[in-house]
């Protein structure tokens, strides 16, 4: 077919996430994000206190030296649980990506039930995720992540993705070599991966099949994100099931009357 049916900038990133297996775009709803922000805030304030002139920013990249590493993970599990009841927080989540997700994925969609918290303090080995595919432990290769920082990352502060243009050579590496660590996987592709450059204010939009992950953060600051997994509704599925794992958001009425549809016995 040589006549595009996408607009410009359908086509512009769809190609470019074909091409990378990730795009970074500007928010697309600012009052969206400033929710999800304050939330977090007001939550963060109830467990500590901060100097009156302390900005957002400031208490998400110096909440090191106010919590302990053996204190991190209920720290976490109890903020992210306060934001999942929130059910505004999961549509505004929807909002800042709406119009950059629908040109990769469609406009009929499953959200994740549960946005997933990650907090990474400085010099933290406890908060690493190795190198891994989410496809490998049985995910949908049709399942897109949206990745959203709540304050600037940049180099071990990050994440790191390999590009799609280097998945096939090495997919034909790992399946001549059987590699009995993720750390020996990380170490065949540390000079290949993307770190990826983002500020708060952007999302990342990637595909968890490519191998992707995160280091021990050597920088200064600690590094917030939030992630949740997206997918066309009628795409296959993996281990993760709708209805368990994720919820229709966007289902369209043709869809809603094709599904309840019965045909009529015949005579």
């Amino acid at each position: 077919m040589n006549k595009s049916f996408l607009t410009l900038e359908d086509a512009k990133i769809s190609n470019e996430f074909k091409r990378n297996g990730y795009v970074i775009r500007n928010i697309a709803d600012k009052k969206a994000l400033d929710y999800i922000q304050s939330k977090f805030v007001k939550l963060i304030k109830k467990n500590y206190k901060f100097e009156k002139s302390y900005s957002n920013e400031k208490i998400f990249n110096l909440i090191h030296k106010k919590i302990k590493k053996n204190q991190l993970n209920d720290f976490r599990l109890k903020i992210i649980n306060q934001i999942n009841k929130d059910e505004n927080c999961r549509y505004s989540y929807f909002k800042v990506t709406k119009p950059h997700l629908e040109a990769i994925v469609g406009n009929e969609l499953v959200m994740q039930k549960k946005i997933n918290l990650s907090i990474q303090l400085p010099e933290d080995r406890d908060s690493l995720l190795p190198v891994h595919s989410d496809v490998w432990s049985g995910d949908s290769p049709f399942e897109t992540v949206v990745w959203l920082p709540l304050v600037n990352c940049f180099k071990t502060k990050s994440m790191y993705i390999l590009p799609a243009n280097l998945i096939n050579k090495f997919n034909k590496k790992i399946s001549k070599k059987n590699y009995q660590n993720s750390e020996k996987v990380f170490q065949l592709i540390k000079r290949k991966v993307k770190w990826i450059k983002i500020n708060y204010g952007q999302l990342l939009i990637f595909n968890q099949s490519l191998p992707h992950g995160n280091r021990v953060n050597r920088e200064t600051e600690t590094r917030w994100s939030l992630n949740c997994r997206f997918k066309n509704i009628f795409s296959p599925y993996g281990d993760k099931k709708i209805g368990e794992f994720f919820e229709p958001i966007t289902l369209r009425a043709a869809s809603e009357i094709g599904l309840k549809y019965k045909l009529p016995k015949m005579k």
